[in-house]
């Protein structure tokens, strides 16, 4: 019958296989090799002739078509079918061994069969291991990860009568054929076949013995082939998949086998594609599957086709304009009556009024929010900020906005704070561009200072210094700014003193570098930045360390511009008892000695290994500046250091750094070293115990005489916005 003749159903049908079936290879490749009519992508033949590139997804599923005949890539196992459900059938060798009588003896001969498919396994629940002769084992082996494993099966006759007696012809009992079920997971197998006695009885009619894996239900056995095989080779079945590693491994990658609307199925050995509920195709190829129309074809529990609608991957049933119901065959459709008709009517009313309100509400919402972080944008310096910058060439400072900012901590998630002190909290951050940040939510500030911390968020983000944490940016869209530092991981000095146990020469040393790194960043501040920085909270928290135990100077919140013309400030007192200047909290003026006697109680406390202050302390000690001038005066140095820290290297050293420390202590800030002369003492690589060193001494001690009997150390004070909060260990972060 000619294509005219068909039918019009019948004409569409097949042409609509056809191009399924083009479909299922990609474009300019063949789908087909004798009788072999569809062969589908990931499996391919040669390069295309649309693009160049291969036919097939990788090199164990290249085909070879040669004299109408598919094959495995260039060997002769023949191919006979392939379903996208990972199964393929394919041509197998029988094993085979004969017995023949010579002058020797008996002697056998045949072959062993051999395939090598890494990308395959032989189907278990598709095959059977079959063995046929009398008197004949065989062999099913597989090599996989270097080992080898075997499975097989034995036959017995010991005549033809016996045979015939015990066995009939459809049957393989194990008298004269043996069948097993194969194992799961067995590839890059090999066939043999043996045969444990030489002559006897039954050799007339049984010379030879086979071996095979064969389809199930290919096979029927028959007397007759105890005389000989009428075959060599036998159908059977593989598993093939795509890749060698699992779904989840597989996913993202760019040779990532499964497209559009189909799922992952892990198979052992690499993994399978397959198409998702609601869809058909090739789940291989570029194009994907596509859905299936279940309203057209007929595959779904609506009333008809009329009251079903199509969807990606389903379908719907719906009544009628007029009906209710459902429109499935169980429920139906069925006519509304008038009262039915209103309810749903005052129903949907009441829907488009509520959705209609909430949408205003929301809209007004969006828009007072919109406008509240436009005020605190201008209220926090923002326009100030914006104008600076654009007269300002190369400056990093970012402007965030309060959505990248809550997005990196996770809506400030309290498991993300690395540290709390007086001026705010800091949090860990991870922004969009990977970089991780400290972001420090300040507390509420004097709104009217609004120009000077614009200055000081520019000149901050000027100062370009290795041992300075660098500003990054910030965010104004808030009550309070925002302000996003470099992360620094390895936490503060604070936690190095107190946490770490460790103080031999080496822990010593550290010290030593690390004091010197902080002195130079605060002389920076003091006399090389374009705007003077006073600290105004120097502490052993704020020193905070990288992973190779660099100092970076951090928490610049009660920091003060010093203009160029003036050299004191007058300032409420802030910062942490123990460490405050005893000068700054009885005359309120700040001066860059303020931050010179801060960084003298963070060198006591590298010393001792005590904290500044403490109430736990007997009343003499709860000062530890004070203790330890005392101990000084009275030459009894090294009973306050801390244990371990003393040795004969480094003794002269340590006693430098005492009369420096004592020298940065001293009352009146005037007779104070500068920051830029505690940095350079501290810089120098040897410390040599002279004369003159000891002379030094001498009057050290008469100056620490007098600053102890001076009234107004720290502890007799209240002046202070810190003690209430003491900073969180944080050990392992940064800020």
């Amino acid at each position: 019958m000619g294509l005219k003749a068909m039918p019009m159903q019948l004409t569409m049908l097949l042409l609509i296989a056809l191009a399924e079936a083009a479909d299922q290879a990609l474009p300019g490749c063949s789908n087909s090799c004798g009788s072999v009519s569809q062969i589908p992508y990931p499996f391919g033949m040669g390069n295309s002739s649309v693009t160049g590139e291969n036919c097939f997804l990788e090199d164990p599923l290249e085909l070879t078509c040669r004299d109408s005949t598919l094959y495995h890539g260039n060997g002769n196992v023949q191919i006979l079918n392939i379903t996208l459900d990972g199964k393929m059938d394919m041509l197998f060798f029988v094993s085979k061994v004969c017995k023949k009588k010579s002058a020797g003896g008996v002697e056998t001969e045949g072959n062993e069969a051999t395939l090598t498919t890494p990308a395959f396994a032989i189907s278990s629940e598709d095959n059977k291991f079959v063995s046929v002769g009398c008197d004949t084992y065989g062999y099913l082996n597989s090599y996989r990860d270097g080992t080898k494993s075997s499975m097989g099966c034995l036959t017995r006759c010991d005549s033809r009568e016996s045979v015939r007696n015990m066995q009939r012809d459809g049957k393989c009992t194990g008298i004269g054929c043996c069948q097993i079920d194969i194992p799961p997971g067995m590839k890059n197998i090999s066939l043999q076949t043996f045969t444990y006695n030489n002559f006897n009885s039954s050799s007339d009619f049984n010379k030879c013995s086979y071996s095979f894996v064969v389809k199930n239900g290919n096979y029927t056995f028959s007397m007759d082939h105890l005389k000989g095989l009428p075959f060599n080779k036998a159908p059977f079945v593989v598993d093939w998949t795509v890749g060698n590693q699992t779904c989840g491994i597989s996913k993202g990658k760019l040779d990532y086998a499964c497209r559009n609307n189909s799922d992952c199925v892990d198979s052992g050995y690499g993994y399978r594609c397959k198409c998702k509920e609601g869809f058909e195709g090739n789940p291989y190829h570029p194009d994907g599957c596509k859905d299936v129309d279940e309203c057209k074809i007929g595959n779904h529990a609506c009333i008809s086709e009329k009251n079903c609608l199509n969807t990606n991957g389903s379908y719907i049933c719906f009544c009628p304009k007029g009906q209710s119901g459902n429109g499935t065959k169980g429920e139906g459709c069925h006519q509304q009556d008038v009262v039915t008709k209103v309810v749903i009517g005052v129903a949907a009313g009441i829907v488009i009024l509520f959705v209609g309100t909430t949408s205003l509400y929301l809209t007004y919402q969006k828009r007072k929010l919109i406008k509240l972080r436009e005020k605190y944008f201008q209220q926090n310096g923002g326009s100030i900020l914006l104008q600076k910058l654009s007269t300002r060439e190369n400056s990093q400072i970012q402007i965030f906005t309060k959505q990248e900012l809550k997005k990196a901590t996770n809506n400030f998630d309290e498991s993300l704070i690395i540290g709390k002190g007086g001026f705010g909290t800091v949090f860990k951050g991870h922004l969009a561009d990977n970089r991780i940040v400290a972001i420090k939510k300040s507390k509420i500030v004097d709104k009217s200072q609004n120009e000077q911390f614009v200055n000081e968020v520019i000149v901050l983000s000027q100062i370009n210094h290795r041992n300075v944490v660098k500003l990054l940016g910030c965010c104004l869209e808030t009550e309070v700014p925002l302000l996003v530092y470099e992360f620094v991981n390895n936490g503060t000095l604070f936690d190095f003193i107190h946490t770490e146990r460790k103080v031999n020469d080496a822990t010593w040393k550290t010290r030593v570098r690390i004091a010197a790194e902080a002195a130079g960043a605060l002389a920076y501040l003091h006399s090389e930045a374009s705007i003077p920085i006073i600290h105004r909270d120097v502490k052993t928290a704020n020193v905070l360390l990288d992973d190779t135990y660099t100092a970076k100077v951090s928490d610049f919140g009660a920091s003060k511009l010093v203009p160029l013309d003036q050299t004191e400030l007058a300032t409420i007192v802030q910062g942490t008892i123990g460490y405050l200047d005893p000068e700054y909290m009885q005359t309120s003026q700040l001066t860059e000695k303020s931050d010179v006697y801060s960084f003298g109680a963070v060198l006591v406390e590298l010393l001792t290994g005590e904290k500044p202050y403490s109430f736990g302390r007997p009343e003499e000690k709860r000062s530890l500046a004070n203790h330890f001038l005392s101990c000084l005066k009275e030459d009894c140095l090294f009973d306050v250091l801390q244990d371990g820290i003393l040795n004969e290297e480094n003794e002269k050293e340590i006693k430098k750094v005492a009369f420096l420390a004592a020298k940065c202590l001293r009352v009146k800030g005037e007779e104070r070293p500068s920051m830029k002369e505690v940095a350079m003492e501290l810089e120098m690589h040897q410390w040599i115990n002279t004369d003159a060193n000891l002379k030094e001494s001498d009057y050290l001690v008469h100056k620490v005489s007098s600053i102890v009997s001076e009234p107004g150390d720290s502890s007799s004070h209240q002046e202070y916005d810190s003690i209430r909060d003491q900073v969180l260990p944080s050990l392992g972060d940064g800020r």
